[in-house]
């Protein structure tokens, strides 16, 4: 019986197809008798082997046998079939009888016991181990229909699938159930990638509003996870939600002075850019080095090293490999923006004034697209920007053309970002107004422009309160303390001197050394000058004494390698401090630091590099080599001095510097009366006369002093001529 079940497993498909040609039946039926009834051979030494031939159309049939002639087996189809069926009949009946068992005793359909025993038979299990096999299979069974019962529970949209592999199942066609689930997967995966895009959405929605009540880090958190449920789902929103997380961690360092949360956001950046390749999606990768590039620039801002700036540099240049014009005109606009904001940064720190005109030109290049018309918003940014670059320059410059062009672009500006609509753009505008104002009022002999620089800071800081932007509130303070420094310095009060003071403490208290270096040595700086301004109308040396401390300290942070401007000019008040010190002592110490200080500024404040800031030591200079040599007997310090006030008078002309051409005319009229005091002659004493008329002439602020010096030497002149004819 084994042989037979053997023959029927591995020989069933070919007796099943018995209707075949009469030639098929035939070689069928000899199969069975071969299969059944082999010859018993006797293969000893020398027996003959078996030799088959055939000729013509005869078969032949084995052994040494041929049938020449055309043959004829009288067997049909219909027979050969009941013969098997009959020869089947026994085994058939003892594994119908064993499945009916199983079915009974485990309680499954008959129809999937079947399908299973055929696999079996398939796979050559032998007749002894048919029962456990078929019993363990019929457990296997019954464990996946109540699991397919399970997936009947679940969304309707699944269920149908589940129920259509369960009725398969039972009917025994397992393909086809196979088939129900495999469809059921394919919804179910459809439908996750649905839920995850939905879940993904929450989670930014989250964000948006932890944004807008300033949690920025539970912001990025949130976009994270939203990026990590777009993996395999979607490549674009994945990247959209990493890049919205790096800006989340952006603004928490900008507008809290996070340094911490900025080195971040660039790692993220950075992070981000190796999932958008150029190579794949280059408009992306454009996308996230133009964010990198204004997250380097903020943190390289308040960096007393230029690295960062450099890199955001690089950054916005790489991101213009793709941002074209032609391609992508207002993006290519908006990175020439950021360019031109990270080169002004740079032009700064450098004495030369090469990329501030490279700001200025990549701002007006951002115009020529940004156009109010198209998009008044990023018009109004450009031209914001663009006017604190010619701000930069016109410092630099003894003109006035680039504040006046300065406070055009603000202007402009501010007729887009008005207050009642974009409030904090509208405040950071007019605080930079008011930088460019206060520039334009010191070179002036009137307050006008101070006084509307100082009432411009005074409501930029309305909204902009250090409880929202903590630093650009202390970045306005410390704009506001300077404009208020400049007037007091005019008046005779301390009024305004004191609430410079305050205004410059009150930065300090955000704008701190390890947050902010570069924001905290400029400070310091001023506060700086306003100490030694106010100690000048003060008989004791405290305040002087703290001044040179806060000086020294500045230069501690801002070397002359990092940047030189800044050193410079730290270097020149300094050098102011000391001075006025060295007056009120009777030794020379620190009138030979102040000479020191002087010079090194005069190093980097070149005439034709910083013609203003030029003049401006060299009249600081010739005061310092003046008060020296009043206390020698020589007059060589006093020739340095009088050849001091006369350079800076050539860039402190009457018709730019009113005010600074009286005052170094004033200062000059002194040193020559001093040198005219120590010689026979009238020329120096003459000379003087004429410097002091030339000051009282333009600032009534000199009236007091100058007109006692002016009849001093005047006196001393009418006595050396009437000596002089009496001879």
């Amino acid at each position: 019986m084994h042989e037979f079940w053997d023959f029927i497993l591995t020989n069933k498909e070919m007796l099943g197809w018995i209707g075949g040609g009469i030639a098929a039946v035939a070689s069928a039926g000899w199969a069975v008798i071969v299969y059944f009834f082999p010859a018993k051979e006797n293969r000893s030494n020398g027996a003959a082997g078996t030799s088959v031939t055939q000729s013509g159309t005869g078969i032949a049939s084995g052994r040494d046998t041929v049938i020449s002639a055309p043959v004829s087996i009288g067997l049909d189809e219909k027979k050969t079939g009941e013969l098997i069926a009959a020869a089947q009949k026994p085994l058939t009946d003892q594994l119908e009888r064993l499945v009916a068992q199983v079915s009974r005793e485990k309680s499954v359909p008959i129809a999937p016991l079947r399908a299973i025993l055929v696999k079996l038979g398939e796979a050559g299990v032998s007749e002894e181990a048919i029962p456990q096999r078929l019993d363990a299979k019929a457990d296997e069974l019954l464990k996946l229909r109540e699991e397919i019962a399970q997936l009947r529970q679940g969304p309707l949209e699944l269920a149908s699938f589940a129920q259509r592999a369960q009725a398969q199942i039972d009917q025994g066609d397992f393909e086809r159930a196979r088939t129900a689930l495999a469809e059921g997967r394919a919804k179910a995966h459809k439908l996750r990638e649905q839920s995850s895009r939905y879940e993904a959405d929450f989670l930014a929605r989250e964000a948006q509003i932890d944004h807008l009540q300033l949690a920025y880090r539970s912001a990025a958190a949130k976009y994270l996870e939203a990026a990590a449920l777009m993996a395999g789902v979607d490549p674009e929103k994945r990247w959209q939600f990493l890049l919205a997380r790096a800006d989340e961690l952006l603004v928490q360092g900008d507008e809290f002075g996070d340094n911490e949360a900025l080195l971040q956001a660039i790692a993220a950046y950075r992070e981000t850019i190796t999932h958008v390749p150029r190579e794949r999606v280059p408009l992306q990768w454009a996308a996230t080095q133009n964010h990198l590039g204004r997250a380097l620039r903020i943190l390289g801002a308040r960096e007393s090293s230029t690295v960062r700036l450099e890199e955001a540099v690089a950054a916005y240049r790489a991101a213009l490999e793709e941002r074209t014009r032609e391609r992508v005109p207002l993006l290519w606009a908006e990175t020439h923006n950021n360019l031109g904001s990270a080169l002004a940064a740079l032009g700064e720190r450098e004495s030369g004034t090469a990329r501030l005109e490279k700001a200025v030109a990549a701002f007006r290049a951002a115009l020529e697209e940004r156009t109010r018309e198209r998009v008044p918003l990023d018009w109004a940014m450009s031209q914001n920007n663009l006017g604190a670059a010619l701000e930069t320059l016109g410092r630099r410059e003894s003109g006035t053309d680039r504040l006046e062009e300065a406070v055009v672009a603000y202007r402009a500006a501010l007729k887009e970002r008005t207050r009642e609509q974009f409030p904090r753009d509208w405040a950071t505008t007019q605080n930079n107004l008011g930088n460019a104002l206060k520039t334009m009022g010191e070179r002036e002999s009137g307050t006008a422009r101070l006084e509307e620089a100082i009432a411009s800071f005074r409501t930029a800081l309305e909204e902009i309160t250090r409880e929202r932007v903590p630093m650009q509130w202390a970045m306005t303070q410390n704009n506001l303390g300077n404009a208020l420094k400049t007037l007091g310095e005019r008046e005779n009060g301390t009024a305004r001197l004191d609430e410079a003071i305050a205004a410059f403490r009150a930065a300090l208290q955000e704008w701190t050394r390890e947050r902010v270096p570069m924001q905290w040595a400029m400070t310091q700086n001023n506060l700086g000058t306003a100490l030694k301004t106010l100690a000048e109308r003060e008989s004791g040396t405290a305040r002087l004494v703290e001044a040179v401390v806060a000086f020294r300290a500045v230069l501690a942070e801002i070397t002359r390698e990092r940047a030189p401007p800044q050193w410079a000019m730290t270097q020149n008040n300094l050098g102011t401090a000391l001075r006025i010190l060295g007056v009120r002592e009777s030794d020379t110490a620190h009138l030979e630091e102040a000479i020191a200080a002087f010079r090194a500024a005069l190093e980097e404040r070149t005439r034709e590099g910083a013609p203003v800031q030029w003049a401006v030591s060299q009249n600081n200079l010739g005061t310092a080599l003046m008060t020296l040599g009043e206390r020698e007997s020589g007059t060589a310090r006093l020739e340095e001095a009088v050849a001091a006030f006369r350079a800076a008078l050539e860039e402190r002309t009457r018709e730019r510097v009113p005010l600074d051409w009286a005052m170094t005319q004033n200062n000059l009229g002194n040193a020559l009366a001093k040198l005219g005091q120590r010689e026979s002659g009238t020329e120096r004493l003459e000379q003087a006369v004429a410097a002091y008329h030339a000051a009282l002439s333009v600032a009534p602020y000199f009236s007091d002093v100058t007109r006692a010096a002016l009849a001093q030497t005047e006196a001393l002149l009418a006595q050396r001529r009437q000596a002089a004819t009496s001879r």
